[in-house]
C-alpha cells in the first residue's frame, strides 16, 4: 500500500482545482452515466474574475464558460436544463461579490422549490481580512462573518464558506452529494472568498479522479407493499395524481401499465403534466386550481388518493379543499418522507417507477380486482365533456371593437396545434399557466415545461435557453407574458451570442393580467378612470388625480428585439399567428413574436375549485367584504392538515 507520504500532487490555485474537479463528476442511474456539471454561466466581477475567471480562461478544455446577462438569468437558464434533463445534469453560475451574489436569490429560492439542482459559486470577501472593508463587502457591526452570501443560506439546501484551499475537498464533496441526491437537491452554494480562490495548493491526485455519484432505486418495504395493495384492493373511487417525480423516476411506462391494467384514471400537477399523451382515455389532465372540471369532479368523491411523486402544493389541492368524501384515503408514493407524510397520507416510501413495478407484480397475482363500470363511464363521461370545453376555449374569438386583442386559450391553442412532439413550450407564472394545465394537449413526453413551484416571474426566456442547450435539435417555444418581460428578458441577448435559438411568444396584455384578475375577483375596484383594478395595469400616473389611472402605456416590444439583434413579429388576428410561428420557425435566429392579449380572457375555475388567500377580515369595501365571506364558506371545506 503506497504510504500517503508519497502521495502525488498537483499545484494548483483553489479555483483551478475546483474547475477540475467539477469536470469529472457524473451522476449514475440504471447503470446509465451523465455528465454532472455540463458548464459554468457568469459574470465576472472583482469577486471572482481574477480567481476563478482565470481558472476557467487557463482551464478551458476541462469546463466550458457561458457569459450571461444577468445573475438570476444564469440560475434560470441552468434549472431549465437540469429540469428537461430531468436532473441527471445541471450547470453551475458565478458571480462576484456583491449585488452579483445577492441576484442569485431569486434563482436560488426557484431551483430549491423546484427540486432541480443548481451549483452557485459567488466570490466572497477576503479570508485574510487585510484589505477590508472591500468595495460590496457588508459590514455587520455585531457579526463580522456576515456577508452578502449569507443571503442565499435560507434558499439553499447546502451552503459553505471556502476560508482555505484543502477545505475544499470535503465540502466540493459535499455539494455534489446534495446536487446528486434526488430527495434533498436544490441549489447548492460554494462561496469562495477571493483571495483563496487565487492561493495556491498541493492538491493530491486522487482527488480529481472520476467520481461516480449513484441513484440507488428504492424498493417498497414489504410491510408497506401489503398495506398499498390492500388500500387499492378496497377503492371503489380511486384516483391518481401525477407529478414531477414521474418523470424523475423515468417511471411513464410502468405509470401506463399501471393506469391501463386497473382502469384508475389519473390527474397530473404542471410538473408531471405531459407524461401522458392527452388523448389517453384515462388521462382526466390537470389537477386542482388551475385543473380540468373531469380531474376536481371526480376527486371531490374519491374515496382513494394516489399521490404519486408530488409535493401536494396549494394549487393541487385546492388549498386542502379537493377531497370532500369525508372517508378519504390519501396513499403517498414518494421517495421523500417530508413529501409522503403531507395532507395526513399513508406513506410508502419508494421509488415511482420500482414501486409501480412491486405493486403490479403483487396485483396480477391476487384475486381479480376491478373497478365498476359505473366508475368507469362516469370519468370517461367527464373527460370528454372537458374535452368539448377545451375545443370551445380554443375556437374563442376576438370581440368585434378591439380584433387585434385576441384570446389567450385560442392563442394557446394554435401554438399548440402547430408544435411538433418534440418541441418544447416553456411557461411560469402569470395567468398563462392556469390555461396551459387545463387547455394544452400534450403530444410528447417533456413537450410541457411549466415552472409553478415558485412561480417566477422573469424565468421563461432564460429557461427556455437553457432547455435548448442540452436539446439542440428541439425547437423551444416561450410564453412570455409582458409583465414577466419587463422583469428579466436579457438571456434573450445570450441565445444571440450562443447562436440558440429559441422562438419567444409575448404575450401582450398591458400589465400583470394574471393578479389583476385575482384582485379584482377579491374586491378590488380601481380608482375609476377606465381602470380595472389596483396597482397591476401598465398606466401612467394621472397628474389630475396622482393615481395611476392614466393611459396604458404601450411598449413596441417588436422593436425592442429587433434592437437586441433578434427577429421579430407582430401578430394581428389568430390567422396571421399561424403564418407568423411559421415565418418564426424558418428564422435562423432567436424570434420574438409580439401578440396582444385580451385582458381576463382567460379561462376560470373548474369543478368547484378556489385558492385560498389573505382577504381582508375589515373593510369598508362592499366588494372585499362579500369576497371575505365567500373564502371563509371555502374554508370550511378544507382539511386542517
Amino acid at each position: 500500500m503506497m504510504s500517503m507520504m508519497n502521495e502525488k500532487t498537483i499545484r494548483l490555485t483553489t479555483a483551478q482545482a475546483l474547475i477540475r474537479f467539477l469536470s469529472n463528476q457524473y451522476i449514475e442511474l440504471d447503470g446509465r452515466k451523465h455528465k454532472l456539471i455540463r458548464g459554468i454561466f457568469g459574470i465576472f466581477g472583482h469577486g471572482e474574475v481574477c480567481g476563478l475567471g482565470q481558472a476557467l480562461e487557463q482551464e478551458h478544455e476541462y469546463m466550458k464558460y457561458y457569459r450571461i446577462q444577468n445573475e438570476q438569468g444564469g440560475v434560470h437558464t441552468a434549472i431549465g436544463a437540469a429540469k428537461h434533463l430531468n436532473r441527471l445534469g445541471t450547470f453551475a453560475v458565478t458571480t462576484s461579490i456583491g449585488p452579483g451574489c445577492t441576484n442569485l436569490v431569486t434563482g436560488a429560492a426557484t431551483a430549491t422549490s423546484n427540486r432541480i439542482p443548481v451549483l452557485l459559486l459567488p466570490g466572497d470577501v477576503f479570508a485574510d481580512r487585510q484589505p477590508d472593508p472591500v468595495l460590496q463587502q457588508i459590514e455587520q457591526h455585531h457579526n463580522l462573518n456576515i456577508q452578502a452570501s449569507d443571503s442565499l443560506k435560507p434558499v439553499c439546501k447546502y451552503w459553505d464558506r471556502i476560508v482555505r484551499p484543502e477545505q475544499l475537498m470535503t465540502s466540493a464533496i459535499n455539494a455534489m452529494r446534495v446536487l446528486a441526491d434526488p430527495v434533498n437537491t436544490g441549489a447548492v452554494c460554494l462561496a469562495l472568498c477571493q483571495d483563496v480562490q487565487a492561493e495556491a495548493y498541493d492538491w493530491p491526485e486522487y482527488w480529481f479522479k472520476e467520481r461516480i455519484h449513484r441513484i440507488d432505486r428504492r424498493p417498497i418495504s414489504e410491510t408497506s407493499l401489503e398495506i398499498a395493495v390492500k388500500m387499492l384492493q378496497d377503492a371503489k373511487r380511486p384516483l391518481i395524481i401525477a407529478g414531477g417525480g414521474i418523470h424523475y423516476s423515468f417511471a411513464i411506462e410502468e405509470l401506463k401499465k399501471f393506469v391501463e391494467t386497473t382502469s384508475i384514471p389519473i390527474s397530473f400537477t404542471n410538473a408531471g403534466k405531459s407524461a401522458f399523451k392527452w388523448d389517453h382515455p384515462q388521462n382526466l389532465g390537470g389537477m386542482g386550481v388551475m385543473g380540468t372540471s373531469a380531474a376536481n369532479i371526480i376527486a371531490k368523491q374519491a374515496d382513494l388518493i394516489i399521490a404519486i411523486g408530488t409535493r401536494l402544493m396549494d394549487f393541487t389541492t385546492i388549498s386542502k379543499g379537493a377531497f370532500l368524501n369525508p372517508d378519504v384515503k390519501i396513499l403517498a408514493i414518494n421517495i421523500s418522507n417530508f413529501d409522503a407524510y403531507k395532507m395526513d397520507a399513508i406513506q410508502i416510501l419508494a421509488d415511482a417507477k420500482t414501486g409501480l413495478i412491486q405493486i403490479m407484480d403483487v396485483l396480477k397475482n391476487s384475486e381479480e380486482w376491478s373497478l365498476s363500470k359505473d366508475y368507469i363511464n362516469e370519468y370517461a363521461d367527464l373527460k370528454n365533456l372537458w374535452d368539448k370545453e377545451v375545443d370551445r376555449l380554443r375556437s374563442l374569438q376576438p370581440s368585434a371593437d378591439q380584433p387585434k386583442y385576441l384570446p389567450q386559450p385560442a392563442v394557446l391553442g394554435v401554438l399548440n396545434d402547430f408544435m411538433a412532439e418534440k418541441d418544447v413550450v416553456v411557461n411560469a407564472a402569470g395567468s398563462t399557466p392556469g390555461d396551459m394545465q387545463r387547455t394544452w394537449r400534450s403530444t410528447g413526453v417533456k413537450q410541457y415545461h411549466v415552472e409553478y413551484a415558485n412561480s417566477c416571474m422573469g424565468y421563461e426566456i432564460a429557461a427556455g435557453l437553457g432547455i435548448k442547450y442540452v436539446a439542440p435539435d428541439s425547437d423551444v417555444y416561450i410564453i412570455q407574458g409582458d409583465g414577466g418581460y419587463l422583469m428579466l428578458h436579457t438571456e434573450l441577448v445570450t441565445s444571440l451570442l450562443e447562436h440558440k435559438k429559441i422562438i419567444i411568444l409575448l404575450f401582450d396584455s398591458q400589465g400583470f393580467n394574471s393578479i389583476n384578475n385575482l384582485a379584482t375577483g377579491m374586491g378590488s375596484v380601481g380608482f375609476g378612470k377606465g381602470s380595472l383594478g389596483f396597482g397591476n395595469e401598465l398606466r401612467e400616473r394621472d397628474e389630475e388625480t396622482d393615481k395611476l389611472i392614466g393611459p396604458f402605456h404601450l411598449i413596441d416590444y417588436k422593436m425592442n428585439a429587433i434592437s437586441y439583434g433578434a427577429a421579430a413579429y407582430e401578430v394581428n388576428s389568430l390567422e396571421d399567428l399561424k403564418n407568423k410561428l411559421e415565418l418564426a420557425k424558418q428564422q435562423d435566429k432567436t424570434t420574438l413574436i409580439h401578440i396582444k392579449i385580451e385582458i381576463f380572457s382567460q379561462s376560470g375555475g373548474y369543478g368547484g375549485s378556489w385558492w385560498r388567500v389573505g382577504v381582508s377580515e375589515t373593510s369598508d369595501m362592499p366588494t372585499v367584504k362579500k369576497a371575505r365571506q365567500e373564502m371563509e364558506e371555502n374554508m370550511k371545506k378544507a382539511r386542517k392538515y
